[in-house]
């Protein structure tokens, strides 16, 4: 469908059920666009903690502002792109953030086609994010006003096809509790919903019980270890742990000791001091820019090494293959291979990476740096 064929005064809203998306869909239809809610039914872990049932709350919403609404089936897909990759990467030893892909090739994929099926110009969400559109026709991502709701961090991997067709009507706003007010004074459901920060198909429940059901051979005991090697203790699997993770360890020692480092090849846990958790630098695989390129080859950028974590001055060097080293400024502490790092310049979201575990060698990396 060519865009001069779409409804420039029609958006397509993702409503979750919760209060933002809700209060993104009122302050579009009072700006004058012509809303249509959309609700994409995900898969739940049968296990999950209770709580509000996402598509009953999409459905009040919908009510309460007067909007139709679309409820899309995406469970098998959700499970086969989403969950099943996540326990996949527990399995090997990683620490994955699955919002992260499942944003660009699933939510905003499905709503880009819902937008396509309503001949709308335009999709919208709840999220804290702002999209400056430019001359040329391309989009640059950007934080949000609010520093402490910000969450471009979790959208640095979305598509220019669906940046330029974005609209976050919340990128503006200075707090939750403005939010919260928006919501009060229309009477719109989930006003004094909690937040949540957990993943969506397990609604606040643990991950572990999942591993046990899908991938129980992942959950072999083995060694802890020193960094120098010396047995510590036994874990219960490698998969229950992070880097960084300090509880749970279940090993006596004079010190502090923290999770190091997850050694697949040998099932084996590496565990040390608080010092010896900092890393000036780590690799980078699956790098992405949402302009499309780098800056330069080299370039420094403040970044950040997990969501909402401070922002950090680094130096990225550029390499083959969609991969890149990152050089921070000072040392860092939980640098979890599998998570993702995120570029930034001012508000400007310039891109990022995921954490590898392989090694870049230092002969590659050029020595020349560039300020933004």
């Amino acid at each position: 469908m060519e865009i001069h064929a779409r409804n420039t005064n029609r958006v397509v809203v993702g409503l979750s059920g919760g209060v933002d998306s809700a209060v993104a869909a009122a302050l579009l239809l009072e700006t004058g666009f012509e809303v249509q809610g959309v609700a994409l039914h995900l898969w739940q872990a049968p296990f999950a903690a209770a709580g509000s049932d996402p598509i009953a709350g999409a459905q009040a919403v919908a009510v309460a502002l007067g909007i139709p609404l679309t409820v899309v089936d995406l469970r098998a897909r959700f499970y086969r792109e989403v969950v099943q990759p996540f326990v996949d990467d527990y399995a090997k030893g990683l620490t994955p953030n699955p919002c992260l892909c499942c944003n660009p090739t699933l939510k905003f994929a499905a709503l880009l086609a819902a937008a396509d099926q309503a001949r709308a110009r335009w999709m919208a969400t709840g999220h804290y994010a702002r999209v400056e559109r430019l001359p040329d026709g391309s989009a640059r991502l950007l934080r949000a006003r609010s520093s402490r709701k910000d969450q471009s961090y979790a959208l640095y991997r979305l598509t220019q096809d669906q940046l330029t067709r974005l609209r976050l009507p919340l990128g503006e706003v200075r707090d939750k509790a403005e939010v919260r007010a928006l919501a009060r004074r229309r009477q719109l459901p989930g006003a004094e919903q909690r937040d949540s920060q957990d993943l969506c198909f397990l609604r606040g429940g643990d991950y572990r019980p999942l591993l046990r059901q899908l991938r129980p051979d992942s959950l072999r005991p083995g060694p802890i270890r020193s960094a120098t090697g010396e047995i510590l203790g036994e874990h219960r699997g490698l998969p229950l742990y992070t880097v960084g993770q300090r509880g749970g360890l279940g090993i006596a020692a004079g010190e502090r000791l923290y999770v190091l480092e997850l050694r697949p090849q040998d099932n084996t846990l590496i565990v040390g001091p608080a010092q010896q958790l900092e890393r000036g630098d780590c690799p980078l695989e699956a790098v992405t820019f949402i302009q499309g390129a780098p800056p330069t080859p080299h370039f420094e950028a403040p970044v950040r090494i997990r969501y909402q974590s401070p922002l950090v001055p680094a130096t990225i060097h550029i390499l083959p293959g969609q991969n890149a080293h990152v050089t921070f400024g000072a040392p860092q502490r939980g640098v979890a291979p599998g998570q993702s790092i995120v570029f930034y310049r001012g508000d400007v979201v310039l891109g990022g990476g995921v954490i590898a575990r392989r090694e870049v060698e230092r002969a590659t990396l050029p020595s020349v740096k560039k300020k933004l």
